[in-house]
């Protein structure tokens, strides 16, 4: 098949000699093997090594040898000029344009996958400084304004509108799979990549999270999450970058289309850190994590950030505490999804805190409980009485509960009394039953001072209601000037 498409695509070797003599920086600079390395294949190797593919005019490409045909000596030269054929980028948003280029170069990214993935030899430094080149001229491009905040006008909604797909991505995810193979290759010495899989190329290989096409960006992660794992001198540097990335993202745009990946990585990381924990790890749960609860599209990346803060907090009990004065402190009263979310990440944090660290917040903690109970959306209120069906849960409130139970019960007697929705009143009466179950004695103690607060409540009203009436009636009693303002009521 390669045969007769080649038989198509005209020879163009004395023009291509002439571009390169008048520019050679069309040129890729990469070392290939010459055309006599080959002869002793056949004279088509000696034709494809000697081709030149600049990016702007592509005249027609030739494929080089499969590997199969060449002796063990010579692969890593084939493998070398493969990836220089490969560093020509077509463009993909007109399907005509080029279509036998575009299946060649297609075919020879297989071939490289494929090489890749058998176990080759050791990479020689030139071949992993083509691999980075190959790899940077296909993957590292700056996506266009309005690719980037297409829904900077739009409502948080939007987020379930369809992600868009780049059209370059038969291409694109081979060489995706191809750098993954690479960096998780045996034959890959960190010592020897850490050159050219350096800052400059992690650095950018982050930025690509930005891209919308969720199938790129699960890539990229697993890219990361690989060159975090086999690089330990870069691991400082990606931390920062990651850190970047998420105060950028609170601070200044609140808007980033790969956050809930690159939590995702950093979850992986956090099962990692070394005990006890650094002040630079908790900086950055203070200063990014938390804040992170803050922005309105939360519900895209809460569940890896969930696990992050539950990370740390398994890590180090202490910081239980700390995060939950954070939650409280970004408690959205006004947005009754994000509440219930911040409800579900509570519940998981008081299943692994300790008694000292609950002792420590517990006062505020049930007092913002109360607000969530007698709230008038049904989901909230719902799920704060769901607390009590968590034995974590009850088993801190039984211990606390001279403290608790009189902070609560008051929310119980109003949602018992004047809440519209069926379910939440019949949570709220099991609640109510659990309570007296629990300590009876304190259980009453609470009902007469419930009982006595409405009645102080109520005299205040009446009160209230009384200095009213003698104001309109010592009104009404006076005479009415020339000069004196006069309430007109209908």
């Amino acid at each position: 098949m390669w045969k007769q498409i080649l038989n198509k695509i005209p020879r163009k070797h004395q023009k291509s000699d002439r571009d390169q003599t008048r520019n050679p920086n069309l040129v890729p600079n990469l070392p290939s093997p010459g055309s006599g390395r080959v002869n002793a294949a056949n004279s088509v190797a000696k034709r494809a090594s000697a081709a030149v593919f600049p990016s702007s005019v592509i005249a027609g490409i030739e494929p080089l040898l499969a590997f199969k045909d060449v002796p063990s000596s010579e692969k890593m030269n084939l493998f070398i000029s493969k990836l220089s054929l490969c560093c020509v980028v077509f463009d993909f948003t007109d399907p005509a344009k080029n279509v036998h280029e575009k299946e060649l170069k297609r075919a020879t990214l297989l071939e490289l996958l494929d090489f890749v993935s058998q176990n080759p030899p050791k990479f020689s430094e030139p071949a992993v400084l083509a691999s980075c080149k190959m790899c940077s001229i296909n993957l590292f491009r700056v996506f266009p304004p309005n690719y980037r905040s297409s829904n900077t006008s739009s409502s948080e909604n939007d987020n379930d509108d369809e992600p868009t797909f780049d059209p370059a991505w038969s291409h694109l995810q081979i060489v995706y799979d191809f750098l993954l193979k690479l960096v998780t290759s045996t034959s890959l010495e960190a010592k020897v990549a850490k050159k050219y899989i350096n800052h400059s190329f992690i650095l950018k290989i982050i930025d690509l999270f930005e891209s919308e096409d969720p199938r790129e960006r699960d890539c990229l992660k697993a890219i990361l999450h690989r060159i975090y794992g086999k690089f330990m001198i870069h691991r400082p540097f990606i931390r920062k970058c990651l850190s970047n990335v998420f105060y950028r993202f609170v601070f200044e745009t609140e808007k980033h289309n790969g956050i809930a990946e690159l939590l995702e990585i950093f979850g992986s990381v956090i099962t990692g850190f070394a005990l006890p924990l650094k002040e630079e790890h908790k900086i950055f749960l203070w200063r990014a994590l938390i804040p992170m609860h803050k922005p309105k599209s939360l519900g895209v990346y809460f569940q890896q950030l969930s696990f992050c803060v539950t990370q740390f907090i398994e890590k180090e009990p202490k910081l239980a505490s700390t995060v939950i004065d954070g939650l409280l402190k970004y408690w959205p009263i006004t947005n009754s999804q994000k509440e219930v979310m911040f409800l579900s990440e509570v519940e998981e944090i008081l299943e692994v805190i300790n008694m000292a660290e609950f002792q420590r917040v517990m006062v505020p903690l049930f007092l913002r409980f109360k607000q969530c109970i007698n709230s008038y959306h049904f989901q909230v209120a719902e799920r704060a009485l769901f607390l009590w069906n968590n034995d974590q849960i009850v088993n801190l409130i039984a211990h606390n509960r001279q403290i608790i139970l009189p902070i609560i019960f008051p929310a119980l007697e109003v949602n018992a009394q004047n809440h519209w929705n069926h379910a939440v009143l019949n949570l709220t009466l099991n609640v109510r039953k659990m309570i007296s179950e629990m300590d009876e004695a304190l259980f009453l103690a609470c009902i007469s001072s419930y009982q006595k607060e409405l009645e102080k409540s109520n005299l205040v009203v009446e009160k209230r209601k009384q200095v009213w009436k003698r104001l309109e009636n010592a009104a009404s009693l006076q005479p009415i000037t020339e000069n004196t303002a006069v309430l007109v009521t209908h």
